[in-house]
């Protein structure tokens, strides 16, 4: 059946005449007459009753009419649909992360929803390992690494640097010290997150390689945790700085760092570079880029600032440089401490 077929009849049905439908349609009256005809011979029905003047309907074509008006207004939906999701008035952006990874996110996603504010964000929780395969399989529009994807096809965006540094309660013992040593930190007791991380393994066995202590006595299954456990001064937390940045700027939580364990990273947003984006994706990876802009002064300061500060010595740095955003060890201070 014919949606410009339909739209005849239904002219010629509101109209009740062949030569009123022709002049508001601007076709000729003969045009619309055939366009009727051939939309009854696939029905095999009558649909007006040629006999009367006033274009009445037959049995039929009332029962076509209603069915005629719900098919118009669905293809006035469709279109509508399509063109929402062209004007950037509907759609999903569909982004994979771990957890502490979202706190990088955060600033791409406030410039984005300033612009596009009826597009839905929908953030995933995938391990940094799966995020490049998913982006490329088309399970994921983006997703965030703190490592260039091993992935071929994949094109990525700088949003920004950070580190991992040494967070603890104000009232603790160590919280007036702008850095703490390994061995300092070893003669803590520690609480590691739920999810085994690249992170944690490596510094397990940079202290396996130097000889130095690290207890891990404890679990939690979140950051969010984590934190609060660390404001009660129930010990510190080794974490991306930008997962603490309120607590931080409110004076709950106190960081300092650890130069061995520092972990700097650049944290990239990927994506595919071949095949179609949506055009919600297409106007987030602008945002990005833009973004991007004004983020690489503080990348290029932070590499600066790695590059001066490092030590050919020592390979702490080297040693950490693969683990993947959102690694974190944490650390409770022991009894008496």
């Amino acid at each position: 059946m014919d949606l410009a077929e339909l739209q005849v009849f239904l002219t010629v049905a509101s109209e009740r005449s062949f030569s009123r439908a022709a002049a508001r349609l601007h076709r000729t009256q003969p045009a619309i007459s055939q366009a009727v005809k051939r939309l009854e011979d696939d029905l095999g029905e009558r649909l007006f009753d040629r006999s009367a003047k006033d274009g009445k309907l037959t049995e039929a074509g009332r029962v076509l009419l209603d069915y005629a008006q719900r098919l118009m207004r669905l293809a006035e939906e469709a279109d509508s649909a399509v063109r929402d999701l062209r004007d950037l008035q509907r759609g999903r952006v569909l982004v994979g992360a771990n957890e502490a990874a979202v706190h990088v996110l955060l600033p791409l996603l406030e410039h984005f929803r300033r612009q596009c504010p009826r597009i839905q964000i929908d953030i995933r929780r995938v391990p940094s390992r799966q995020i490049g395969v998913e982006v490329l399989q088309r399970s994921l529009d983006f997703g965030i690494l703190s490592f260039p994807p091993a992935e071929r096809g994949l094109g990525s965006v700088t949003l920004g640097s950070d580190e991992l540094v040494m967070l603890m309660a104000p009232a603790h013992p160590l919280a007036g010290r702008k850095q703490v040593t390994m061995s300092e930190l070893g003669e803590q007791d520690v609480i590691a997150h739920n999810e085994a991380s690249p992170a944690r393994e490596k510094v397990l066995r940079l202290f396996e390689q130097r000889h130095e202590k690290l207890n891990i006595t404890m679990a939690l299954p979140s950051l969010d945790g984590i934190k609060r456990a660390v404001e009660m001064n129930l010990g510190v937390a080794l974490l991306p700085r930008r997962c603490a940045v309120a607590e931080l700027a409110r004076g709950t939580l106190v960081a300092t760092t650890v130069p061995q364990l520092r972990l700097p990273r650049h944290l990239r947003l990927i994506y595919r570079q071949t095949g179609e984006l949506s055009h919600a994706a297409q106007q987030f990876l602008a945002v990005a880029k833009k973004h991007e802009q004004v983020e690489a002064p503080a990348v290029e300061q932070t590499e600066q600032v790695e590059t001066a500060g490092s030590d050919p010595q020592d390979t702490a740095g080297s040693d950490l440089q693969e683990a993947a955003a959102g690694d974190h060890v944490t650390a409770t201070a022991k009894e008496g401490d």
